[in-house]
């Protein structure tokens, strides 16, 4: 071989060297393991395969990069109420949070904490419930969380607030007192029934003056003041008095109150009315007065007295004169055609008021007429009529035990036999279809008859009790008492659990008017010792200590329609009464009652309408219970799945972090990504954690 080939083979063989080398190094790096990238994941991260590759991703409720940390997220940091609800307080804890109700609010599955998955939010907790929480003389108002006392009308708060609450401070409802009564221009007070709330005070003009405007009666009000004291006294005045014709007035030109004029007759003229003056009135007017003087006459007032006598008067300015006056009787009978009387007699007086009794038979009628001669020569004439009565048939008519009558017989003997015709008529005010009629004879010789009739209770009878013989009759007015009303027409319900409907039925006005309706609840152990008519209508807020029910509802007869329904415990006020919410696990005992009240007698009947037993609560609560014991079993399972997993992470060997570079950018990438559909996730929908 030449030097000069020997040249040219040495640099080949440096060349196939270095490719030696290269091939074996590139082989070498071939042949290098890949790294596992699910071994190095956090312990609070999860492996997932995304577009063909293991990537690391914290899990729920932590934030990071998924291998080299994941710390926990406060999901409590985006506000209490958008995680939670309203009314609530956010507590963060590692990996998780919980939710708790303000004070004043209840969670409505009824747990202290709550992860609001199940639909769990915070309900106002009505504290007025509790029956006696504001004291004496005060009302509970609810609000939402919490709750206010208001003093009752006519009370109020000794340090001048408008309410108060009993937790804060001690506190009581004094009585108001609006003190003296203040005082009115020209008026004084006449009557005052006390100075606190409620009272009274009636104000009157001073004499010699007139109400012209206001009010008479001032009241005490529940702030402590007197309203309607705007009482306008004026000084009377009546000005000129009246003129009246034929009259002279005697007069002292006064004209305020109780000022006279007084007016007498001219000649030739006679006074005729009730008094002879007028006077000034509080009116601010002078009476109106029936003096009249008229012309002479000799016939006026003409009367008939006991039966069979005459009277009038002389009225003629010439007193003291006597006058004859012809007096000319014709008579007959109407059960006796040929009985006929006639007689002519004469009597002279001076009285002014003359009065002559005639001798006339009884049963008879009479026709007389009277004539005497004027001043002037005329002839004056005046008939008059008689009928004389038939004598008594019997006197001292006397009602007793409501329904009976007994009277006296004017009697000839006591062989002599009456017979007695009774018409009985009976009406209710209250019941305008109502008509009860009868009618009977009664023939006996007692000196003191009775007799008992058999009438309906409350009604107002007329009984017409005639005696035909003698042609005389008597009408007696009788109102017998109410009785019970009907006993109330009720579908007896027994129910366990939950609080029935009921229909309430319509009584007909039977026994006298039905006024009232009430529903009565009494605990269910108190059913046998109830008593209808010693049951007080006590109200459920009442103090009284020794009542053991309550009337939950009144109403008027006139308001109440036949079968209408009535819900137990709706916290509605029907009259004067609360409808108050019964309590779970009590049990119940609920009756009806009716009471009439007429003519100062109260009468009432009592039915047992329903029993409950066993008061549970309601679907919804039960619901809401059973949904937060599966979220309960929910929460366990998860916390033991990632026990599990914390474990299976920590025992594994991580690589090198020099071969994870590419794995750490793809696993940091995918956590950023995630965080933002973690928070946005947040915001929008409830987490399930327990």
């Amino acid at each position: 071989m030449s030097p000069g080939g020997g040249r040219a083979l040495g640099p080949l063989l440096l060349l196939l060297l270095a490719l030696l080398q290269c091939a074996g190094r590139r082989r070498a790096i071939v042949n290098r393991s890949v790294p596992d990238v699910c071994a190095t994941c956090h312990i609070h991260a999860t492996c997932h395969q995304i577009e063909g590759k293991s990537v690391c991703i914290c899990n729920y409720g932590f934030v990071g990069n998924g291998r080299t940390h994941c710390q926990d997220k406060d999901e409590c940091q985006i506000g209490a109420s958008k995680i939670c609800g309203n009314h609530t307080l956010c507590h963060n804890t590692h990996g998780s949070f919980y939710c708790v109700c303000l004070d004043g609010f209840r969670a409505s599955n009824n747990n202290k904490t709550f992860i609001p998955n199940d639909g769990t939010n915070c309900t106002d907790i009505d504290e007025c419930e509790e029956s006696g929480l504001c004291g004496r003389n005060a009302r509970c108002v609810n609000t939402e969380g919490s709750y206010k006392c208001y003093c009752n009308d006519g009370y109020k708060l000794e340090n001048g607030e408008h309410s108060f609450h009993p937790d804060e401070n001690i506190v009581s409802c004094k009585g108001v007192d609006c003190g003296v009564p203040p005082s009115v221009l020209n008026a004084h007070p006449a009557s005052v029934n006390g100075t606190t709330y409620g009272s009274e005070v009636t104000y009157s003009c001073l004499h010699g003056y007139f109400i012209a405007s206001g009010n008479q009666t001032a009241v005490c009000n529940a702030k402590g003041q007197w309203d309607g004291t705007d009482l306008v006294c004026k000084e009377i005045n009546c000005g000129k008095p009246l003129l009246i014709p034929h009259t002279e007035m005697i007069w002292h030109n006064s004209t305020t109150l109780w000022s006279r004029v007084y007016y007498q007759c001219k000649e030739g003229y006679y006074f005729d009315g009730d008094r002879n003056f007028s006077e000034c009135t509080i009116d601010q007017s002078w009476e109106n007065i029936t003096y009249i003087c008229k012309e002479e006459e000799l016939f006026s007032n003409l009367s008939i007295f006991n039966e069979t006598c005459v009277k009038w008067q002389r009225k003629t300015g010439r007193l003291g004169v006597q006058k004859t006056y012809t007096f000319h009787i014709l008579g007959q009978r109407w059960d006796e055609k040929t009985f006929s009387e006639d007689a002519i007699f004469n009597i002279t007086t001076s009285e002014d008021s003359p009065k002559v009794c005639l001798d006339l038979n009884s049963g008879s009628n009479y026709v007389v007429n009277i004539t005497t001669i004027s001043s002037t020569n005329v002839t004056v004439s005046v008939t008059v009529a008689f009928q004389t009565k038939v004598k008594e048939a019997f006197n001292n008519v006397l009602i007793f035990n409501d329904t009976c009558l007994k009277w006296r017989r004017n009697v000839r003997g006591t062989d002599v036999e009456d017979r007695y015709s009774f018409h009985v008529q009976g009406q209710r005010w209250y019941q305008k279809e109502f008509f009860h009629e009868m009618t009977f004879n009664l023939t006996t010789h007692k000196q003191a008859p009775e007799v008992c009739f058999d009438l309906q209770p409350g009604t107002n009878y007329s009984v017409n009790i005639s005696m035909v013989a003698l042609n005389f009759s008597l009408l007696v007015s009788m109102t017998t008492r109410i009785t019970d009303p009907p006993f109330p027409d009720v579908e007896f319900v027994a129910v366990k659990g939950s609080a029935p409907l009921l229909r309430l039925r319509k009584a007909e006005d039977r026994n006298g008017p039905i006024s009232l309706y009430q529903v009565i609840v009494l605990p269910l152990g108190l059913q046998s010792t109830f008593i209808c008519d010693s049951f007080a209508a006590a109200t459920f807020f009442s103090n009284t200590a020794d009542v053991k029910g309550y009337v939950a509802a009144e109403f008027l007869a006139k308001d109440v329609a036949d079968n209408m329904s009535i819900a137990l415990g709706d916290r509605h006020y029907y009259g004067k009464f609360y409808n108050a919410p019964l309590k779970l696990g009590e049990e119940y005992c609920v009756f009806l009652r009716i009471i009439s009240e007429w003519n100062k007698v109260r009468t009432q009947s009592c039915a047992v309408w329903a029993q409950i037993e066993n008061l549970s609560p309601t679907l919804q609560y039960m619901t809401a219970v059973g949904l937060g014991s599966v979220a309960a079993v929910c929460v366990i399972l998860f916390l033991s799945f990632s026990a599990a997993r914390s474990y299976l992470h920590n025992t594994v060997r991580s690589p090198p972090a020099a071969l994870a570079c590419e794995a750490v950018h793809l696993s940091a990438t995918m956590d950023m990504a995630q965080t933002g559909i973690t928070s946005s996730f947040l915001e929008t929908e409830n987490v399930s954690l327990l």
